[in-house]
């Protein structure tokens, strides 16, 4: 068990959290993508040799908003997209976000695999 105090609004609470593992529909949502990874570690070029085969310079890299787990990606690299466009579908709090391009370009490279549980600020596409 283990204990934290947490302040909402000015009203602090006491509050006892026990972990149960292996247990649950999060559990058994997480698990396979974990293992998935294990089993296969994706290879992303970096940017910089994306950049040098394409003969594009990378103009930006699109960066997760929030902790999650990259659900699908919809869009493939080398493919042009308008800003605005959906470039994947990023699983956060069971919630379903697009993730969307903030400007026009050519996608470079996609920075993770499917699957992958990404922290906030992490490189997900790069741009050119």
């Amino acid at each position: 068990m283990k204990r934290y105090k947490i302040t909402v609004n000015g009203q602090t609470y006491d509050v006892t959290v026990e972990e149960i593992a292996g247990t649950g529909p999060l559990a058994r949502t997480v698990a396979p993508a974990a293992q998935e990874a294990k089993a296969a570690p994706a290879v992303v070029p970096a940017p910089a040799a994306v950049a040098a085969a394409t003969n594009l310079p990378v103009s930006l890299s699109v960066k997760s908003p929030m902790p999650g787990v990259v659900m699908s990606f919809k869009v493939a690299a080398g493919q042009d997209v308008k800003k605005g466009d959906v470039l994947l579908i990023l699983e956060a709090m069971k919630m379903e976000n697009e993730i969307v391009a903030p400007q026009a370009g050519k996608i470079l490279s996609l920075r993770v695999p499917a699957g992958a549980s990404v922290n906030t600020g992490d490189s997900l596409v790069d741009l050119g």
